[in-house]
């Protein structure tokens, strides 16, 4: 855990030692990088470091909406790095080493028919603020027919050419060029799985942002959410480190204010018809590039909740608790 001084001084020295890199280009602090469901306002015409016109998704014109468009400006330029491993986004790939097991685990523990070499195959995910596409693919991989939708479209594009290279993941796989609220306007109750990773610290509305989640949700469908809590920890690694010391990323990339401390998403969801069935805590270790859980949520986290309905989970308490216990003992290389 990072709560000693030590282990903070430590964490401040490697990160630093990393500034060089990210002034060239290099990752920045992983606990940091977030892709969400967001867009720029109608109208405006970005570039990327080529020179490029990047196209996004106009706004709905609904008075309401879950997409903030401050969020895309700081994303738009990384849209062509998605698949760089040791890049901006290498965070979220090794991330993968977790919260993939973490979604299959919880799906086979509730009762999930297994089929060799597609543990997740009849299932139905959307994969919200898809970016370009690290976790729709393994998702695929396993047997899932996932919907990636994300409003950058030059997000989409990314993730429809990396697919291409693979015949299998091009028929299980679809990227929509959009946002959570048009898919509700298109359909209802229809996918078994929402997946919705570094995404909710992002969102303008995020009490409609869940409400979206439950509609297109069947009932007894998962929903699976990992972001980052709101302490004085997490502005001391995510801001002050990050940001000011270590200069990794730019300053005010991220706002503290928009975190989510795990007790305010409990009540949301709990509000909307959801029954939380885990939170895990998650911790990266910036001088092993990976992830691991642990008992605290002071900085990432991970929930699976469940929507209420027809299909009754009480039953499933006891898979779930067990999985839990080991999820907090596995280390970050966990395989898929």
């Amino acid at each position: 855990m990072l709560g000693g001084g030590g282990t903070l001084r430590a964490f401040v020295r490697a990160l630093s030692g990393r500034r060089a890199a990210a002034a060239g280009g290099g990752p920045p602090s992983a606990l940091l990088i977030r892709h969400g469901e967001v867009r720029l306002n109608p109208g405006s015409a970005p570039t990327d470091p080529n020179g490029s016109t990047v196209t996004v998704r106009r706004l709905l014109s609904t008075s309401q909406s879950s997409v903030d468009p401050k969020e895309m400006r700081k994303f738009q330029l990384l849209a062509h790095k998605w698949w760089d491993e040791q890049g901006e986004y290498s965070a979220l790939h090794s991330m993968n080493d977790i919260r993939v097991p973490f979604i299959r685990d919880t799906l086979l523990n509730m009762g999930g028919t297994y089929q060799q070499g597609s543990p997740l195959g009849g299932i139905k995910v959307l994969d919200v603020g898809c970016g370009g596409g690290l976790l729709s693919e393994p998702l695929g991989r396993l047997g899932a027919s996932v919907t990636g939708i994300d409003p950058l479209e030059e997000n989409i594009r990314t993730a429809d050419l990396h697919k291409s290279f693979d015949p299998v993941l091009a028929k299980r796989i679809q990227y929509k060029l959009g946002s959570l609220e048009e898919i509700v306007e298109e359909s209802v109750e229809t996918f078994d799985v929402i997946v919705a990773s570094e995404v909710v610290e992002h969102v303008a509305d995020l009490e409609l942002f869940i409400k979206c989640c439950s509609q297109v949700l069947k009932p007894g469908g998962s929903l699976f959410i990992t972001t980052i809590n709101r302490t004085q920890l997490s502005y001391i690694l995510g801001i002050v480190v990050a940001e000011k010391i270590a200069g990794i990323v730019p300053e005010g990339t991220h706002e503290w204010e928009k975190f989510v401390p795990p007790e305010e998403l409990e009540r949301l969801l709990e509000a909307n018809g959801f029954s939380v069935e885990t939170v895990n805590g998650m911790l990266y270790n910036p001088l092993t590039g990976s992830w691991s859980w642990m008992e605290s949520t002071s900085i990432n986290y991970a929930l699976h909740a469940v929507k209420s309905g027809d299909q009754a989970q009480t039953s499933q308490t006891e898979p779930l608790s067990e999985m839990e216990s080991e999820q907090r003992s596995a280390t970050a290389g966990t395989s898929v």
